[in-house]
Protein backbone atom coordinates (compact mmCIF):
# COMPACT_ATOMS: atom_id res chain seq x y z
CA UNK A 1 0.00 0.00 0.00
CA UNK A 2 2.09 3.36 -0.89
CA UNK A 3 2.08 6.21 1.45
CA UNK A 4 -0.08 9.34 1.65
CA UNK A 5 1.56 12.62 0.87
CA UNK A 6 3.02 14.02 4.44
CA UNK A 7 1.18 17.08 3.74
CA UNK A 8 -2.31 15.56 3.23
CA UNK A 9 -2.14 13.63 6.20
CA UNK A 10 -1.94 17.01 7.71
CA UNK A 11 -4.09 18.59 6.07
CA UNK A 12 -1.61 21.47 5.07
CA UNK A 13 -0.18 23.31 1.82
CA UNK A 14 3.03 23.34 1.02
CA UNK A 15 4.18 26.75 1.97
CA UNK A 16 3.23 26.02 5.70
CA UNK A 17 5.26 27.41 8.16
CA UNK A 18 6.48 25.26 11.38
CA UNK A 19 3.96 26.95 13.83
CA UNK A 20 1.54 25.89 11.31
CA UNK A 21 2.82 21.70 10.85
CA UNK A 22 3.26 21.87 14.58
CA UNK A 23 -0.55 23.29 15.28
CA UNK A 24 -1.68 20.76 12.39
CA UNK A 25 0.17 17.82 13.99
CA UNK A 26 -1.24 18.69 17.44
CA UNK A 27 -5.18 18.63 16.22
CA UNK A 28 -4.59 15.29 14.26
CA UNK A 29 -3.00 13.76 17.11
CA UNK A 30 -5.90 15.09 19.90
CA UNK A 31 -7.96 13.48 17.63
CA UNK A 32 -7.04 9.57 16.97
CA UNK A 33 -5.45 9.91 20.80
CA UNK A 34 -5.55 5.97 21.51
CA UNK A 35 -7.30 7.60 25.11
CA UNK A 36 -9.77 9.31 22.93
CA UNK A 37 -10.41 6.08 20.75
CA UNK A 38 -9.75 3.34 22.75
CA UNK A 39 -9.40 -0.32 20.61
CA UNK A 40 -9.89 1.72 17.64
CA UNK A 41 -7.25 0.25 15.26
CA UNK A 42 -7.71 2.54 12.36
CA UNK A 43 -7.39 5.70 14.75
CA UNK A 44 -4.30 4.37 16.26
CA UNK A 45 -2.81 3.94 12.43
CA UNK A 46 -3.67 7.75 11.70
CA UNK A 47 -2.05 8.64 15.10
CA UNK A 48 0.99 7.18 14.22
CA UNK A 49 0.68 8.29 10.50
CA UNK A 50 0.49 11.90 11.57
CA UNK A 51 3.45 11.11 13.90
CA UNK A 52 5.60 10.02 11.24
CA UNK A 53 4.47 13.20 8.81
CA UNK A 54 5.50 15.57 11.57
CA UNK A 55 8.65 14.15 11.94
CA UNK A 56 9.82 14.68 8.63
CA UNK A 57 7.77 17.74 7.88
CA UNK A 58 8.95 19.54 11.15
CA UNK A 59 12.86 19.16 10.04
CA UNK A 60 13.87 21.48 7.63
CA UNK A 61 16.74 19.15 6.13
CA UNK A 62 14.07 16.18 5.76
CA UNK A 63 11.61 18.02 4.81
CA UNK A 64 13.37 19.68 1.74
CA UNK A 65 14.54 15.95 0.83
CA UNK A 66 10.94 15.41 0.73
CA UNK A 67 9.99 17.92 -0.83
CA UNK A 68 12.66 17.04 -3.51
CA UNK A 69 12.14 13.28 -3.74
CA UNK A 70 8.59 12.23 -2.36
CA UNK A 71 8.92 9.55 0.26
CA UNK A 72 12.00 8.22 -2.22
CA UNK A 73 14.23 10.54 -0.46
CA UNK A 74 12.92 9.35 3.53
CA UNK A 75 14.55 6.41 2.85
CA UNK A 76 11.00 4.72 1.71
CA UNK A 77 10.41 3.98 5.70
CA UNK A 78 9.59 7.51 6.62
CA UNK A 79 10.79 8.79 10.23
CA UNK A 80 12.26 7.26 13.07
CA UNK A 81 15.52 6.38 12.53
CA UNK A 82 13.83 4.00 9.70
CA UNK A 83 12.22 1.83 11.75
CA UNK A 84 8.81 2.46 10.16
CA UNK A 85 5.76 2.39 12.15
CA UNK A 86 4.54 -1.12 11.42
CA UNK A 87 7.01 -2.88 14.37
CA UNK A 88 9.00 -1.46 17.16
CA UNK A 89 7.45 2.21 17.42
CA UNK A 90 4.58 2.39 20.04
CA UNK A 91 2.71 5.26 22.00
CA UNK A 92 5.20 6.07 24.62
CA UNK A 93 8.17 5.84 21.94
CA UNK A 94 5.93 8.98 20.31
CA UNK A 95 5.31 10.25 23.16
CA UNK A 96 8.70 10.53 23.95
CA UNK A 97 9.81 12.06 20.73
CA UNK A 98 6.96 14.48 20.56
CA UNK A 99 5.61 15.25 24.34
CA UNK A 100 6.14 18.68 23.80
CA UNK A 101 3.67 19.22 21.16
CA UNK A 102 1.20 18.93 23.91
CA UNK A 103 2.46 20.95 26.47
CA UNK A 104 3.29 18.48 29.02
CA UNK A 105 -0.08 16.99 29.41
CA UNK A 106 -2.35 15.21 26.95
CA UNK A 107 -4.92 18.15 24.76
CA UNK A 108 -2.78 20.91 26.45
CA UNK A 109 -6.13 22.59 27.89
CA UNK A 110 -8.81 18.95 27.04
CA UNK A 111 -10.72 18.47 24.20
CA UNK A 112 -13.02 20.91 22.73
CA UNK A 113 -13.29 24.74 23.38
CA UNK A 114 -11.81 25.70 19.94
CA UNK A 115 -14.20 27.88 17.77
CA UNK A 116 -15.12 25.97 13.99
CA UNK A 117 -12.63 26.89 11.10
CA UNK A 118 -13.62 26.20 7.87
CA UNK A 119 -11.16 24.07 5.73
CA UNK A 120 -8.86 24.87 3.52
CA UNK A 121 -9.71 24.71 0.02
CA UNK A 122 -6.95 22.82 -1.84
CA UNK A 123 -7.15 21.31 -5.74
CA UNK A 124 -6.40 17.39 -5.96
CA UNK A 125 -3.25 16.63 -7.14
CA UNK A 126 -1.74 15.50 -10.69
CA UNK A 127 0.54 12.47 -11.44
CA UNK A 128 2.42 11.97 -14.56
CA UNK A 129 5.25 9.33 -15.78
CA UNK A 130 8.34 10.71 -17.16
CA UNK A 131 10.79 8.85 -19.49
CA UNK A 132 14.68 9.81 -18.84
CA UNK A 133 17.71 8.62 -20.70
CA UNK A 134 20.73 7.51 -18.58
CA UNK A 135 22.18 10.77 -19.61
CA UNK A 136 19.14 12.80 -18.65
CA UNK A 137 18.79 11.10 -15.25
CA UNK A 138 22.51 11.12 -14.26
CA UNK A 139 23.23 14.86 -15.21
CA UNK A 140 19.88 16.50 -14.39
CA UNK A 141 17.75 18.16 -17.04
CA UNK A 142 14.78 20.11 -18.05
CA UNK A 143 11.61 19.04 -19.73
CA UNK A 144 8.51 20.36 -20.34
CA UNK A 145 4.96 18.77 -20.81
CA UNK A 146 1.42 19.13 -21.65
CA UNK A 147 -0.48 18.37 -18.85
CA UNK A 148 -4.19 18.04 -18.77
CA UNK A 149 -5.30 19.63 -15.98
CA UNK A 150 -8.95 21.29 -14.04
CA UNK A 151 -9.03 24.45 -14.31
CA UNK A 152 -11.07 27.86 -12.52
CA UNK A 153 -13.16 28.24 -15.47
CA UNK A 154 -13.47 32.53 -16.46
CA UNK A 155 -16.48 33.89 -14.90
CA UNK A 156 -16.76 31.16 -12.19
CA UNK A 157 -18.12 32.68 -8.85
CA UNK A 158 -18.91 31.26 -5.42
CA UNK A 159 -20.91 32.10 -2.72
CA UNK A 160 -21.09 31.62 1.17
CA UNK A 161 -23.29 28.61 2.09
CA UNK A 162 -26.30 29.23 3.38
CA UNK A 163 -26.39 25.57 5.43
CA UNK A 164 -23.39 26.94 7.62
CA UNK A 165 -23.14 30.23 6.92
CA UNK A 166 -19.75 30.22 5.99
CA UNK A 167 -18.60 28.19 9.10
CA UNK A 168 -18.06 24.77 7.46
CA UNK A 169 -19.87 22.88 10.23
CA UNK A 170 -23.59 22.89 11.59
CA UNK A 171 -24.66 22.65 15.38
CA UNK A 172 -26.78 19.66 16.15
CA UNK A 173 -28.22 19.45 19.39
CA UNK A 174 -29.50 15.87 20.97
CA UNK A 175 -31.76 14.91 23.93
CA UNK A 176 -30.13 12.91 26.31
CA UNK A 177 -30.74 11.60 29.72
CA UNK A 178 -28.19 14.16 31.02
CA UNK A 179 -30.08 16.86 29.31
CA UNK A 180 -29.24 17.96 26.06
CA UNK A 181 -25.86 18.29 24.48
CA UNK A 182 -24.66 20.09 21.30
CA UNK A 183 -22.09 18.41 18.93
CA UNK A 184 -20.80 20.26 15.65
CA UNK A 185 -20.42 18.19 12.64
CA UNK A 186 -18.94 18.68 8.79
CA UNK A 187 -21.04 20.60 7.04
CA UNK A 188 -22.72 18.32 4.37
CA UNK A 189 -24.04 20.97 1.82
CA UNK A 190 -20.13 22.64 1.29
CA UNK A 191 -18.02 19.57 2.67
CA UNK A 192 -16.42 22.19 5.09
CA UNK A 193 -15.15 24.70 2.89
CA UNK A 194 -17.38 27.51 4.01
CA UNK A 195 -18.53 28.10 0.22
CA UNK A 196 -20.74 26.83 -3.05
CA UNK A 197 -20.81 27.67 -5.94
CA UNK A 198 -22.54 30.80 -7.68
CA UNK A 199 -22.29 31.22 -11.21
CA UNK A 200 -21.12 27.99 -13.08
CA UNK A 201 -19.88 28.79 -17.02
CA UNK A 202 -21.41 26.75 -19.94
CA UNK A 203 -19.07 23.41 -19.98
CA UNK A 204 -17.90 23.88 -16.03
CA UNK A 205 -18.68 20.97 -13.78
CA UNK A 206 -20.24 21.96 -10.23
CA UNK A 207 -17.86 23.44 -8.77
CA UNK A 208 -17.03 26.00 -11.66
CA UNK A 209 -13.73 24.04 -13.36
CA UNK A 210 -12.68 23.21 -16.69
CA UNK A 211 -10.32 20.78 -17.99
CA UNK A 212 -8.07 22.16 -19.92
CA UNK A 213 -4.29 21.37 -21.77
CA UNK A 214 -1.23 23.80 -19.69
CA UNK A 215 2.76 23.44 -20.30
CA UNK A 216 4.34 22.83 -17.24
CA UNK A 217 8.38 22.92 -17.26
CA UNK A 218 10.42 20.38 -14.88
CA UNK A 219 13.71 20.53 -13.51
CA UNK A 220 15.07 17.12 -13.29
CA UNK A 221 17.84 17.00 -10.43
CA UNK A 222 20.88 15.42 -11.34
CA UNK A 223 21.28 11.47 -9.70
CA UNK A 224 17.49 11.25 -10.28
CA UNK A 225 16.57 7.63 -10.14
CA UNK A 226 14.12 5.64 -11.61
CA UNK A 227 10.98 5.28 -10.02
CA UNK A 228 11.44 8.79 -7.92
CA UNK A 229 8.15 11.06 -7.21
CA UNK A 230 9.07 14.65 -8.15
CA UNK A 231 6.86 17.13 -6.68
CA UNK A 232 5.85 20.30 -8.49
CA UNK A 233 3.74 22.41 -6.36
CA UNK A 234 0.88 24.18 -7.56
CA UNK A 235 0.81 22.45 -11.05
CA UNK A 236 -1.87 20.25 -9.83
CA UNK A 237 -5.51 21.06 -10.49
CA UNK A 238 -6.75 24.13 -9.30
CA UNK A 239 -8.89 24.10 -6.05
CA UNK A 240 -12.82 25.41 -6.64
CA UNK A 241 -13.49 28.84 -5.36
CA UNK A 242 -10.20 30.33 -5.40
CA UNK A 243 -8.55 28.04 -3.16
CA UNK A 244 -4.86 26.82 -3.77
CA UNK A 245 -3.98 24.59 -6.37
CA UNK A 246 -2.83 20.77 -5.97
CA UNK A 247 0.84 19.54 -6.88
CA UNK A 248 2.38 17.47 -9.77
CA UNK A 249 3.98 14.79 -9.24
CA UNK A 250 6.08 13.56 -11.69
CA UNK A 251 7.30 9.75 -11.57
CA UNK A 252 10.36 9.35 -12.89
CA UNK A 253 11.23 6.18 -15.43
CA UNK A 254 14.32 5.50 -16.99
CA UNK A 255 14.53 4.15 -20.10
CA UNK A 256 16.58 1.22 -21.33
CA UNK A 257 19.81 2.23 -22.48
CA UNK A 258 21.05 -0.18 -25.52
CA UNK A 259 24.98 0.01 -24.26
CA UNK A 260 24.82 0.56 -20.30
CA UNK A 261 23.51 -1.46 -18.30
CA UNK A 262 22.94 -0.22 -14.11
CA UNK A 263 23.40 -1.78 -11.36
CA UNK A 264 22.94 0.39 -8.28
CA UNK A 265 25.33 2.99 -8.87
CA UNK A 266 27.30 1.01 -10.95
CA UNK A 267 27.71 0.80 -14.70
CA UNK A 268 28.36 -1.91 -16.65
CA UNK A 269 28.58 -2.31 -20.40
CA UNK A 270 30.44 -4.56 -23.24
CA UNK A 271 32.89 -4.00 -25.22
CA UNK A 272 33.92 -6.36 -28.37
CA UNK A 273 37.84 -6.79 -29.65
CA UNK A 274 39.00 -8.53 -32.29
CA UNK A 275 41.77 -11.55 -32.00
CA UNK A 276 44.60 -9.09 -32.93
CA UNK A 277 43.63 -6.33 -30.75
CA UNK A 278 42.94 -8.89 -27.72
CA UNK A 279 46.54 -10.04 -28.67
CA UNK A 280 48.64 -6.90 -29.59
CA UNK A 281 46.83 -4.42 -27.56
CA UNK A 282 44.72 -1.52 -28.57
CA UNK A 283 43.20 1.92 -27.46
CA UNK A 284 38.90 1.80 -27.29
CA UNK A 285 36.63 4.75 -27.09
CA UNK A 286 33.39 4.33 -25.33
CA UNK A 287 30.12 5.96 -23.86
CA UNK A 288 29.80 7.20 -20.40
CA UNK A 289 27.37 9.02 -18.66
CA UNK A 290 29.92 11.76 -18.80
CA UNK A 291 30.74 11.75 -22.46
CA UNK A 292 33.09 9.44 -24.31
CA UNK A 293 36.21 8.21 -22.93
CA UNK A 294 39.36 6.60 -24.54
CA UNK A 295 40.95 3.43 -22.47
CA UNK A 296 43.74 1.42 -22.97
CA UNK A 297 43.37 -2.74 -24.03
CA UNK A 298 47.27 -4.49 -22.73
CA UNK A 299 48.51 -6.94 -24.96
CA UNK A 300 47.12 -10.58 -24.28
CA UNK A 301 43.66 -9.61 -22.81
CA UNK A 302 41.42 -12.62 -22.58
CA UNK A 303 37.88 -12.09 -23.22
CA UNK A 304 36.16 -12.19 -20.24
CA UNK A 305 38.50 -9.67 -18.55
CA UNK A 306 36.94 -6.30 -16.40
CA UNK A 307 38.04 -3.14 -16.41
CA UNK A 308 37.14 -0.94 -13.59
CA UNK A 309 36.87 2.75 -14.73
CA UNK A 310 36.54 4.44 -11.01
CA UNK A 311 33.97 7.33 -10.69
CA UNK A 312 32.18 6.95 -13.71
CA UNK A 313 29.40 5.35 -12.41
CA UNK A 314 26.48 7.38 -10.96
CA UNK A 315 26.69 9.92 -8.09
CA UNK A 316 24.65 8.49 -5.34
CA UNK A 317 21.96 10.21 -3.63
CA UNK A 318 23.24 9.12 0.11
CA UNK A 319 26.45 10.52 -0.09
CA UNK A 320 28.71 12.86 -2.17
CA UNK A 321 30.61 9.62 -4.08
CA UNK A 322 30.35 8.27 -7.72
CA UNK A 323 29.68 4.49 -8.51
CA UNK A 324 32.11 2.64 -11.07
CA UNK A 325 31.54 1.71 -14.71
CA UNK A 326 32.77 -2.01 -15.80
CA UNK A 327 33.44 -2.47 -18.93
CA UNK A 328 33.23 -6.31 -19.78
CA UNK A 329 36.03 -7.33 -22.54
CA UNK A 330 34.42 -9.64 -25.23
CA UNK A 331 36.89 -11.16 -27.77
CA UNK A 332 35.11 -11.63 -30.99
CA UNK A 333 35.16 -14.76 -33.05
CA UNK A 334 34.69 -14.19 -36.65
CA UNK A 335 32.60 -16.25 -38.37
CA UNK A 336 33.06 -15.70 -42.17
CA UNK A 337 36.70 -15.93 -42.93
CA UNK A 338 38.49 -15.27 -46.20
CA UNK A 339 40.65 -18.26 -47.66
CA UNK A 340 43.61 -16.51 -46.63
CA UNK A 341 42.62 -15.55 -43.06
CA UNK A 342 42.00 -19.62 -43.09
CA UNK A 343 45.52 -20.34 -44.58
CA UNK A 344 46.55 -18.50 -42.17
CA UNK A 345 45.27 -19.61 -39.19
CA UNK A 346 45.63 -22.96 -40.34
CA UNK A 347 49.61 -23.28 -40.56
CA UNK A 348 49.38 -21.40 -37.17
CA UNK A 349 47.59 -24.12 -36.00
CA UNK A 350 49.87 -26.99 -37.61
CA UNK A 351 52.89 -25.45 -36.48
CA UNK A 352 51.63 -25.27 -32.71
CA UNK A 353 51.37 -21.45 -32.69
CA UNK A 354 48.44 -19.57 -31.26
CA UNK A 355 47.17 -22.61 -28.70
CA UNK A 356 45.39 -22.45 -25.38
CA UNK A 357 48.41 -22.54 -23.35
CA UNK A 358 46.87 -21.36 -19.54
CA UNK A 359 49.34 -19.37 -17.25
CA UNK A 360 47.24 -20.72 -14.26
CA UNK A 361 47.23 -17.16 -13.14
CA UNK A 362 44.01 -16.72 -15.25
CA UNK A 363 40.97 -15.43 -13.35
CA UNK A 364 38.31 -17.72 -12.83
CA UNK A 365 34.47 -16.36 -13.18
CA UNK A 366 34.04 -16.42 -9.78
CA UNK A 367 37.42 -14.73 -9.07
CA UNK A 368 35.55 -12.00 -11.80
CA UNK A 369 32.49 -11.92 -9.40
CA UNK A 370 34.39 -11.19 -6.32
CA UNK A 371 36.60 -8.58 -7.46
CA UNK A 372 33.18 -6.66 -8.99
CA UNK A 373 32.23 -6.54 -5.18
CA UNK A 374 35.84 -5.46 -3.87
Amino acid sequence: MSKRDYYEVLGISKSASQEEIKKAYRKMAIKYHPDKNPGDKEAEENFKEAAEAYEVLSDENKRARYDQYGHAGTGGAGGFGGAGFGGGMNMEDIFSQFGDIFGGHFGGGGFGGGQARTQQVRGSNLRVRLKLNLEEMVNGTQKTIKVKKMKLAPGATSKTCPACNGTGVQMKVMNTMFGQMQTQQTCATCQGIGKVADKIPAGANAQGLIKEDEEVTINIPAGARDGIQLNVRGKGNDAPFGGMPGDLLVVVEEEEDKNIKREGDNLHQELYISFAEAALGTQKEIPTVGGKVKIKVDAGTQSGKILRLAGKGLPSIDSYSNGDMFVHINVWTPQNLTKEQRDFFESQMNNGEMVAEPSGKEKTFFDKVRDLFN
